[in-house]
């Protein structure tokens, strides 16, 4: 397998639209206990930090939880929904700053990061009717939302606050080249909440 480039501090030191933009084709990689999992991101959304009524950290919420996103650009978000589901960001810009992108949905790079997505989605279902009966399912939407994709990828709250610039298990590498005419723009989900900012048109996908 061809081995890409791994994207620098460069990269992610520009504002949170522009990442979000640029990461369309880019690979995620992660180091699982079953393997490296590849997923070729085609899913995104621009959190523009503290004047962003869609931001966590909307109004200068600088907390425990919200930390990550004031670090440098290339640190890892990672929090929790719901009580149980992840979701995985990468802050954007330079250190107090708290612009990040959430990573919406990818798919899988090559055969073996598809086994093992697979296999990380199905592991929940223990018992082999259950497991049959869901696979082709699971295999169509593997990691086509927030939460399935920290799933597939094996992404948890222990990979929070990793600089990816400089993490051997944790980055992203250039991948497919994407033309401007492929990259579709619209409002962000779940932040109905947001006012004015509900409307922008800041999640890119391919």
């Amino acid at each position: 397998m061809e081995k890409k480039k791994r994207l620098t501090r460069a990269f992610f030191a520009r504002d949170g639209i522009t990442v979000a933009r640029e990461l369309l084709g880019k690979i995620l990689v992660h180091e699982t206990p079953l393997g490296t999992v590849r997923g070729i991101i085609t899913e995104t959304e621009a959190y523009m930090g503290e004047e962003d009524k869609g931001s966590h950290t909307y109004g200068g919420r600088r907390t425990d939880r919200t930390e990550p996103m004031y670090h440098k650009g290339g640190t890892s978000y990672v929090y929790l929904i719901y009580g149980m589901y992840s979701c995985m960001n990468i802050a954007a810009m330079r250190e107090d700053i708290p612009q990040a992108v959430l990573l919406r949905s990818v798919i899988p790079a090559d055969a073996q990061s598809e086994r093992i997505m697979l296999d990380l989605r199905l592991a929940p279902l223990n018992q082999k009717r259950k497991r049959a009966g869901k696979e082709s399912n699971i295999k169509k939407h593997l990691a086509d939302g927030p939460g399935k994709l920290c799933i597939a990828m094996g992404i948890s709250r222990s990979d929070n606050d990793v600089d990816m610039t400089k993490s051997k298990e944790f980055y992203v590498t250039e991948g497919q080249e994407i033309r401007t005419e492929e990259i579709k723009a619209g409002k962000r989900i779940g932040i109905d909440y947001a006012g004015e900012a509900a409307d922008y048109l800041w999640r890119f996908y391919l």
